[in-house]
């Protein structure tokens, strides 16, 4: 149990580095330039991890690394940055908030896990608990905006749920390096065709995409990639919760807003919806005895014999061929 609250913790850094990023893009970095604005936000944090993990792909993991970079990253990077400028923080947020269902939703359908009572029910509550944080602003909504930001939630889903279903065969930095890389690659020519030269940043974009890059990408990825492998991937999306409270706690604390009371029982909500999605504890088998096989026969390795199977007595065979009396 120890063990899964650290894996949850882990995993709880990227949907926290997530909430910062839709400020972080909304703020400071050129909403002309979705398309660049993704590529130095992957190529960088996938170069990065590339130089620590020093291994290149191998096997099936070259097509693997394509397909999941053009998911993860590619598709849905460039999503997320036309939603964090077409929407204020809250509603980009609110959107995302449905991702714990559709995550466990395919990941029955492509990983056979199928969502059990209690991550059902944590995904509704805390799912009411984002509406009531983040539905009490006065900000306008872009039609065109919520689409992108939806878009973005079934994509990513669908990539996060493949890579837990391919991450036998590669570490999870390697793995997410390879994504990473491959998503900027694709982008950067189709970014040079249609946006042309890259933009002229300031100092507050560069520094901007520096922390996009390195903290909300590589970090947040890697950690997100390695909640996937331990962990099933309804708690994994509960945990991902975070990422609108992020959002609504950051324009508290930054911006100057005010909590109000029903943000606040809807952030309790959150909370009480990651807990209810933690995974089970299994109890422990009886004191003094091993795993027992449902077939009843007695575990290996314990010095027991398996019981031998009792012959039964042969019959004759009478005219009418075999059993007949």
């Amino acid at each position: 149990m120890e063990g899964n609250l650290r894996w949850m913790a882990l995993t709880a850094v990227a949907p926290v580095a997530w909430g910062t990023n839709y400020y972080v893009t909304h703020a400071y970095l050129p909403p002309e330039h979705p398309l660049y604005g993704a590529v130095l936000r992957a190529l960088p944090a996938g170069l990065l991890l590339l130089c620590l993990c020093r291994r290149r792909p191998h096997g099936a993991w070259w097509w693997r690394s394509a397909v999941l970079g053009l998911l993860n990253v590619s598709v849905f990077f460039v999503l997320v940055y036309a939603a964090s400028q077409l929407l204020p923080t809250s509603v980009a947020a609110t959107v995302m908030a449905a991702a714990p269902l559709t995550m466990m939703l395919m990941a029955w359908a492509l990983v056979s896990e199928r969502p059990g009572a209690a991550h059902l029910a944590g995904a509704a509550i805390g799912l009411g608990g984002v509406c009531l944080m983040v539905l009490t602003g006065d900000g306008g909504v872009s039609v065109p905006g919520v689409l992108a930001s939806a878009a973005a939630m079934v994509v990513s889903s669908c990539g996060y749920i493949l890579a837990k279903r391919w991450s036998a065969g590669a570490d999870v930095l390697s793995s997410t390096a390879w994504q990473l890389t491959a998503g900027g690659l694709i982008l950067l020519p189709v970014a040079a065709a249609v946006e042309g030269p890259p933009p002229a940043l300031p100092a507050s974009a560069l520094l901007a995409f520096g922390y996009v890059a390195l903290v909300a990408t590589a970090l947040a990825f890697a950690a997100w990639f390695a909640g996937l492998r331990h962990l099933p991937a309804g708690t994994v999306g509960l945990v991902g919760l975070l990422n609108p409270v992020t959002g609504v706690l950051l324009g508290t604390l930054v911006a100057g807003e005010t909590l109000a009371l029903q943000q606040a029982g809807g952030l309790a909500l959150v909370l009480l919806g990651v807990v209810l999605g933690r995974p089970a504890r299994r109890p422990p088998g009886p004191a003094g005895h091993g795993p027992r096989d449902v077939s009843g026969a007695a575990p290996t390795g314990t010095g027991a014999r398996p019981a031998r199977r009792r012959r039964r007595p042969r019959r004759a065979w009478g005219p009418a061929g075999p059993g007949s009396p």
